[in-house]
């Protein structure tokens, strides 16, 4: 099958032929038929398999026809960040190149006017993240009223960023007429129920297994020590063992934190390489992806801010530092290695107490992952999975090979004895600060003059006090005796 035969213009197939793309993928070759008849497109595609194009092609050809008016876009783009909505805009600038459409990026770390001045003199085409997107509407400068085509991106990584809200909020702002086109790479309930709210009869698209994993990536584990700088020196170790087998690679890790510390552990044993989470401003996040496309860094250490749909297309190696804390990131991770069939590799360095977390993900992608190197014995791993991945008492490393003992529990009655002695040296700690807090609030009321201490006390010094009472035990009025109730 050639572009061809899938009903586009002769300006988006010239643009298709310049780009050097020669036969659509499933996903684009199911898709764009039904998204130029205008139906609604529910599409479920692993990361890599050509998504992007597979709404933007048919997208160009509907706009081809008509112009958008001041602060009314004709087409919107959700993506859940910034990379990825950049990354959507350099494809429309390539593939649109024959088209005179005014494209609008909508993204925060950039300032309000240059968008606003987009936006005015009339977008064919927003992307944008949500966020900033509804910045724009709140003050009144974008208005929805007049989408024709919506586009949501990775919609489970929405989900896993939390944007579920803010994309509810954007479909109310949309008119009821419009054509949605939903992508996905994975489908967990909350974006299923999304699906029925948002599309209307959709054209369901299955470019493969849902949250499977490219047939051209080999898979490995590497058993890692659980402390920090013995896991750095096994990737190190790892790193330099695949050093004339690699062009580039990406590194993930769980945290920006981690991230940090990567970058300055691999800079300082010779490494090249740069890091990437969202801590870092956009321009300095669109340098270090400038350096990592055009070579000028082998090695990119990211947090998965960079883990989705980020079109690096001859990524060699990828390499999890961290176990990802959700399976489905694991796809998504690898998935930048091995993209439009070229050849793959993943290690994963796997702690003691993460065994339960490859085995969901082997569960998850339905087919085991071969140890690379020394591997673990299924009792340890047994062992691992039943003690729910809580790190052995007594460990430092908790590794399969530690042999430290847990210290012996203690009995129950010396807990007890140990919570009754607590018990009671607070008590007689609160004792003893009481006086010392009564005296602490009466200072300041006697600093601050007598007002408050009865009717006649307007201009009263207080440092005397000690004025004697004008009752006596032999005249005090029995009333005044009587206890308070």
């Amino acid at each position: 099958m050639t572009f061809d035969t899938l009903g586009l213009s002769e300006k988006v197939l010239g643009a298709v032929t310049d780009a050097g793309f020669s036969e659509p993928t499933k996903i684009q070759a199911e898709a764009i038929p039904p998204a130029l008849e205008r139906k609604d497109v529910l599409g479920l595609a692993q990361t890599g398999s050509g998504k992007t194009a597979a709404f933007t092609l048919p997208m160009l050809n509907i706009l081809e026809k008509g112009r958008a008016r001041a602060r009314m876009p004709r087409t919107l783009i959700l993506e859940p960040t910034r990379e990825l909505a950049a990354q959507v805009h350099e494809a429309f600038e390539l593939l649109g190149k024959n088209h005179k459409l005014n494209i609008a990026l909508l993204m925060g770390g950039v300032s309000f006017e240059e968008q606003n001045r987009k936006i005015d003199r009339g977008a064919d085409v927003v992307i944008a993240t949500p966020g900033r997107l509804l910045d724009h509407v709140e003050r009144g400068k974008l208005m929805l009223t007049h989408i024709e085509i919506f586009v949501v991106d990775e919609a489970d990584r929405m989900l896993d960023m939390g944007f579920i809200p803010d994309i509810e909020r954007v479909a109310k702002l949309l008119p009821i007429t419009r054509q949605t086109l939903f992508f996905s790479a994975t489908m967990p309930p909350e974006i299923q129920r999304l699906t029925n709210q948002f599309l209307h009869n959709p054209v369901e698209i299955k470019a493969q297994a849902l949250s499977s994993t490219a047939e051209t990536i080999t898979q490995r584990a590497v058993y890692a020590p659980s402390d920090d700088t013995s896991k750095r020196d096994a990737l190190r170790d790892l790193m330099r063992g695949h050093a004339d087998d690699v062009k580039n690679g990406i590194i993930f890790a769980n945290r920006k934190t981690t991230v940090a510390v990567l970058e300055k552990s691999l800079q300082k044993h010779g490494f090249s390489c740069g890091a990437l989470h969202g801590d870092m401003d956009q321009r300095a996040r669109l340098k270090t992806l400038d350096a990592f496309r055009n070579n000028d860094i082998t090695y990119l250490i990211a947090s998965d801010v960079a883990a989705r749909g980020l079109d690096i297309p001859d990524v060699s190696h990828v390499y999890n530092y961290d176990v990802p804390t959700h399976s489905e990131d694991y796809v998504h991770r690898i998935g930048r290695t091995g993209r439009a069939g070229r050849l793959g590799n993943a290690y994963t360095l796997v702690k003691w107490e993460e065994f339960r977390a490859i085995k969901d993900i082997e569960d998850l992608i339905k087919k085991p992952i071969d140890w690379d190197g020394e591997a673990p014995t299924d009792e340890e791993i047994a062992e691992s999975i039943a003690s729910k991945g809580k790190r052995r008492r007594g460990s430092k490393s908790a590794g399969p090979k530690a042999k430290a003992k847990a210290p012996a529990k203690k009995s129950k009655p010396k807990k007890a004895e140990e919570k009754v002695d607590v018990a009671e040296k607070q008590e007689q700690s609160s004792a003893e600060a009481k006086p010392e807090k009564r005296h602490s609030e009466e200072k300041p009321q006697r600093e601050r003059g007598g007002r408050g201490r009865g009717r006649g006390g307007k201009g009263r010094d207080n440092d005397h006090d000690d004025t004697p009472s004008m009752f006596t035990e032999e005249n005090m009025p029995a009333f005044l005796a009587r206890p308070v109730i």
